[in-house]
This record gives structure tokens, C-alpha cells and sequence, in this order.
């Protein structure tokens, strides 16, 4: 997969942006990941990141409905292209090797 390889903070907003599926706006994914990693992100982090897996073209994006709550403005929401996925799958699969080989004593408390 030349050219989809993700770099770790690109793999977690991907993740992210499959995990919030139809409500993956760039509000929605830093705050998702602020809580789940414990630490605050910058929203311009998150936009180029996203922008970023746009460019890509492991996410596509198009523009929701005008809301009260916004102002009247629209959110950018954001879903996963085939490739987007292949992407995800592909870091798993890489992951899981990579943690199958480690030899039984390579951690002095075992794999947890």
C-alpha cells in the first residue's frame, strides 16, 4: 500500500473518525481522543491531520446540515474511504505481528 502508510497520530484520528462513524467532525475526534489518551489535543492538530488523510484520500468529507446550536453554521464531517480502511487494517495486522513474535521472556512481567 505505497502512499497510504500511516504515521501513529494519523492512525489514531483515522481510528477515531471510524469510531465516531457518522459523527466524525473535528470537535467530535479531538475529544474523543483527549479522553481517551488521557492529554488535551490542539484542534489544529486534529484539522491538518485530518486534512492530511484527505489528501490522502483515506477520508473523505462533505458538510452536514446548518445547526442552531453552531450558529447556523455546517459541520465538516468527516468518513473513511475503502482505502481509509484498508489503511486501518493493515497497521492491525501489522501491530499483531509485531506483538505475536515477541518472545515469551522479552518482558520481565509478561505479556499482559
Amino acid at each position: 500500500m505505497k502512499g497510504t502508510q500511516l504515521g501513529e497520530f494519523e492512525e489514531l484520528v483515522l481510528l477515531t473518525i471510524a469510531l465516531l462513524y457518522d459523527d466524525a467532525y473535528s470537535v467530535a475526534v479531538m475529544e474523543e481522543l483527549s479522553q481517551r489518551l488521557e492529554r488535551p489535543m490542539s484542534l489544529g492538530a486534529i484539522h491538518r491531520t485530518m486534512q492530511r488523510l484527505e489528501e490522502k484520500k483515506l477520508v473523505l468529507s462533505r458538510f452536514g446540515e446548518a445547526t442552531a446550536e453552531r450558529g447556523g453554521r455546517r459541520k465538516r464531517l468527516f468518513t473513511l474511504t475503502t482505502d481509509g480502511e484498508q489503511a486501518v487494517k493493515e497497521a492491525r495486522r501489522i501491530r499483531n505481528e509485531l506483538w505475536a513474535g515477541i518472545p515469551s521472556g522479552a518482558f520481565k512481567g509478561g505479556l499482559a
